[in-house]
C-alpha cells in the first residue's frame, strides 16, 4: 500500500464552477505508480465546495451557477452573518449543499472518472482567493 498526500494552492478564480482535473491530475504525479487505489480531494475552505460533474460542455457550469444563485438568494432578510459581504452566507450555504470533499477510484495510474466527468471548483465568492486543497492518494 502507497499513501501520498499534498496540499495545493488553486489561483483565485472568479465565481462560477471552475473544472480542476487537470489541477488535480498534475499534482500527484505519484497516482501513475499505482494500479487501483483511491485519491481523495478536500478543500479548506467554508465558502467554496467540490463537486464531480459534466466535464465537457461549459453551459452546464453556468446553469449550475445561475440555479444555485436563484436556490440560494443573496440579501436575506433572515441572514446575521452579513458583516463579509452580501454573498458571504450564500457562499456558506452553497458549500455546504455540495459538500468539502469528492472521492475518485484509481485504476492503472489515472483517475477512473466517467467519459464526461471532471472535478469542479466551485467558488461562491466575489472574491474568494486563492483555495487550498489536500490531496490524498492510496493505493497499490
Amino acid at each position: 500500500m502507497k499513501i501520498f498526500q499534498k496540499e495545493i494552492a488553486l489561483p483565485q478564480m472568479n465565481r462560477g464552477f471552475h473544472l480542476i482535473t487537470d489541477n488535480i491530475e498534475c499534482a500527484v504525479p505519484e497516482m501513475k505508480q499505482l494500479s487501483f487505489g483511491q485519491m481523495q480531494v478536500f478543500i479548506k475552505h467554508t465558502s467554496a465546495g467540490l463537486t464531480i460533474n459534466e466535464n465537457a460542455d461549459p453551459t452546464v457550469r453556468e446553469d449550475f451557477e445561475s440555479h444555485f444563485n436563484v436556490m440560494v438568494p443573496e440579501n436575506q432578510a433572515y441572514y446575521h452573518h452579513t458583516y463579509e459581504g452580501s454573498d458571504d452566507m450564500p457562499a456558506h450555504i452553497k458549500a455546504s449543499l455540495l459538500g468539502t470533499s469528492v472521492t475518485v477510484p484509481i485504476t492503472d495510474g489515472k483517475l477512473n472518472l466517467g467519459i464526461w466527468q471532471g472535478i469542479y471548483l466551485c467558488e461562491h465568492r466575489n472574491k474568494g482567493g486563492c483555495r487550498k486543497l489536500v490531496i490524498t492518494v492510496f493505493g497499490s
